[in-house]
């Protein structure tokens, strides 16, 4: 047998090592932390298909956003919900709405020291679960949405957000919120646009999480799974109306894509590590088929080095720690 000329294993002999070399490195400031508030919790409540992740209270809201952001943790993203919910979503741009109640604790309680992160869209607040408003024939009114996500965005700045995440995939929503933001002089409001959220089987734990009311599916806004340059079409376009970051939506599923977007896009790149992915990985780990934490962190950093600069995982306070 000759002998190798070149041995790569040499770079693989010690932690130290490994460190050395490594090309992929997670950071806290990386990870961003999804939240839940629920409207008259007095503790917080276990989510049963998400193990360890809870609806709080605004009282636990508060005390786990301080001991997030001591991890150093980049951000937390803020969801609500409501007790009560109409077909238009009145509670979304309500002052005294669960969510911007929340979004004020959490200003009050972080500061500046992190990014205070509000979800931007209607479904948490509909009695029907849809993103948006329907019109007389049940579809969602694209163009009267707008003016919904409008009024909430103002809401939640005035709430205290930092950063507003439209997740709700209506044409033209990030100029829409944009230009009313603009209006009413908050100009460094930071805008992220959920440019890439597909139709996904992967999101079923998170309805539990926010109650949602919905029946039937989201595919006349949100994409479809096997598409790959549409994904690119709504990246250009949300970054042309003023997009600050943009995100693909699942991550692990979607590393392709957040792949390419991180290749065309000219302003930062998320990924959100969702609900299902969570799920799948607690559960294998509870079926003792996985190493919990390594695949934890083994599965960021594929999303890391696929391209996302910062990713939104229910694991990011855990990881932070990890990493520290």
């Amino acid at each position: 047998m000759g002998f190798p000329a070149q041995r790569p294993r040499r770079l693989r002999q010690s932690p130290a090592v490994h460190r050395l070399v490594s090309e992929t490195r997670l950071h806290p400031a990386d990870l961003i932390l999804p939240m839940f508030v629920r409207e008259g919790a007095a503790e917080p409540l276990p989510i049963r298909s998400m193990p360890g992740v809870v609806q709080h209270s605004l009282d636990s809201l508060e005390k786990a956003a301080v001991e997030a952001v001591e991890t150093g943790v980049g951000g937390l993203m803020l969801f609500g919900v409501p007790s009560t919910r109409d077909a238009v979503g009145s509670g979304a741009d309500d002052p005294e709405g669960i969510l911007n109640v929340g979004l004020r604790r959490l200003r009050d309680a972080v500061g500046d020291d992190t990014v205070v992160m509000a979800d931007l869209c209607l479904d948490e607040f509909t009695d029907h679960g849809h993103c948006g408003v329907l019109d007389a024939a049940g579809r969602v009114d694209n163009d009267a949405t707008l003016e919904r996500y409008a009024a909430m965005g103002l809401a939640q700045v005035e709430a205290g957000a930092h950063l507003l995440g439209l997740s709700g995939m209506m044409d033209g929503q990030v100029g829409h919120v944009r230009a009313a933001l603009d209006a009413a002089g908050h100009t460094d409001t930071i805008l992220l646009a959920y440019a890439a959220k597909y139709a996904s089987g992967f999101f079923g734990p998170f309805r539990d999480a926010v109650e949602s009311a919905l029946e039937g599916d989201r595919t006349a806004y949100q994409q479809d799974p096997g598409n790959a340059v549409e994904a690119l079409r709504e990246v250009r376009l949300d970054i042309a109306e003023g997009a600050d970051m943009v995100m693909v939506k699942p991550a692990l599923p979607y590393l392709d894509i957040v792949s390419a977007v991180a290749a065309e896009s000219e302003v930062p790149v998320s990924a959100y590590q969702v609900s299902g992915e969570y799920a799948m990985v607690e559960a294998a780990a509870a079926a003792g088929m996985i190493d919990r934490e390594r695949v934890m962190m083994e599965s960021l950093t594929a999303i890391r080095r696929a391209g996302a600069q910062n990713i939104l995982t229910y694991y990011a306070v855990e990881a932070a720690r990890a990493l520290r």
